[in-house]
């Protein structure tokens, strides 16, 4: 799979996960939202979350589950990028961090919403 592929894969999936946690309730802030080095796809509010989304899709699981790319270097990412977030912006909302994983294959899908996939240490 080329490069770009995989950005089009990847731009499918953070489409279809933008959706899917619309139908959920969840209002959208922010989608790619940049803080220095650090992107966090998906930055939403559920009820009284903040939740930071991590949007991880393949063509297949032969490698494992997608979710399992989000790694503890990955999550200290996250996690410095939400706390920029919370303070650039003056969030006073409980944080989340979620992983939508998807797997897109032979014009089928599954998807898996991870709530809570992990804690800041």
């Amino acid at each position: 799979m080329s490069m770009i592929e995989k950005h089009e894969l990847g731009k499918r999936g953070e489409a279809f996960a933008l959706h899917l946690l619309v139908s959920k309730g969840f209002k959208i802030l922010e989608t790619n939202w940049r803080h220095r080095k650090d992107e966090v796809d998906i930055i939403a509010k559920n009820n009284d979350y903040l939740v930071i989304v991590e949007v991880k899709t393949r063509s297949t699981n032969y490698f494992g589950e997608p979710f399992i790319a989000v790694t503890k270097k990955k999550q200290g990412f996250l996690i410095r990028a939400a706390n920029a977030y919370i303070e650039e912006n003056d969030i006073d909302l409980e944080c989340r961090f979620d992983i939508i994983s998807i797997v897109f294959a032979e014009n089928k899908y599954k998807v898996d919403h991870i709530e809570d996939a992990f804690y800041p240490e």
